[in-house]
C-alpha cells in the first residue's frame, strides 16, 4: 500500500487556535495510509528577495519539508476578509527564487474555521488565487466554512457528531484528490 506524506500548513501561530484544533482533529478522518505533519512557520523571517541567495535555516528547512511531502492541507483563519501575514509569507518563500518553487504540482486542500457566519470563506478564495498562480491543484469540491460552535469538537478534541459526516465527505474527496494526483 502507497503511503503518502501531507504537509498541513496552519495559517495562525496562536497557541489555542481553532484552525490549529481543527486541523489535529480533521486528520484523524484520513485513512492509514495518510500520514500528515504540520509544518512550522511561525519562525520564517519576513520575505526579503534580497535573501534568495542565502536563506535562513528555517527557509531551508520549510522547502525541504514541503518537497518530501505528496501533498498539502491548508487550514487558514481569515484575517481581515483574507489569508493571515504570517502564511502569506510563507507561500513567498516557498516559492522563491523564481523556477525553485516547493509548492508547484502538490495536490492541495483547504479548510478554515472562525466566529464569523461565513468562516473563512474570503480568505480560502484569496489562497485559491495564490495557490492557482503557484500551480498547486487544489480541491474545489466540496468547499469547507465552518463557524466555530461549540459542538464541532467533543471534549476529546475530535470532530463532534453533528459535523463529522459532512468533514468525513471532505476528506474523501481529498484523499481522492491526492491519490488521483500522485498516481
Amino acid at each position: 500500500m502507497r503511503q503518502y506524506q501531507i504537509a498541513v500548513i496552519v495559517g495562525s501561530l496562536r497557541r489555542d487556535s481553532f484552525n490549529r484544533k481543527l486541523a489535529d482533529a480533521i486528520v484523524k478522518l484520513a485513512p492509514p495510509e495518510f500520514s500528515f505533519r504540520q509544518i512550522g512557520i511561525g519562525d520564517l523571517p519576513l520575505y526579503n528577495q534580497d535573501d534568495d541567495k542565502n536563506p535562513t535555516d528555517a527557509v531551508k528547512r520549510l522547502k525541504a519539508e514541503i518537497t518530501a511531502s505528496q501533498g498539502l492541507l491548508f487550514v487558514t483563519p481569515e484575517y481581515n476578509r483574507s489569508v493571515p501575514g504570517v502564511l502569506k509569507n510563507a507561500l513567498d518563500h516557498a516559492s522563491r527564487p523564481y523556477g525553485q518553487n516547493a509548492w508547484a504540482g502538490k495536490p492541495a486542500g483547504i479548510l478554515g474555521i472562525s466566529v464569523g457566519a461565513i468562516g473563512t470563506a474570503l480568505a480560502q478564495q484569496h489562497l485559491r488565487n495564490i495557490l492557482a498562480y503557484l500551480d498547486v491543484p487544489t480541491l474545489g469540491q466540496p468547499e469547507v466554512f465552518i463557524q466555530a460552535k461549540e459542538e464541532l469538537f467533543d471534549e476529546a478534541g475530535n470532530i463532534g457528531s453533528n459535523s463529522k459526516e459532512f468533514l468525513q465527505h471532505w476528506m474523501n474527496q481529498y484523499v481522492a484528490w491526492v491519490q488521483r494526483h500522485v498516481a
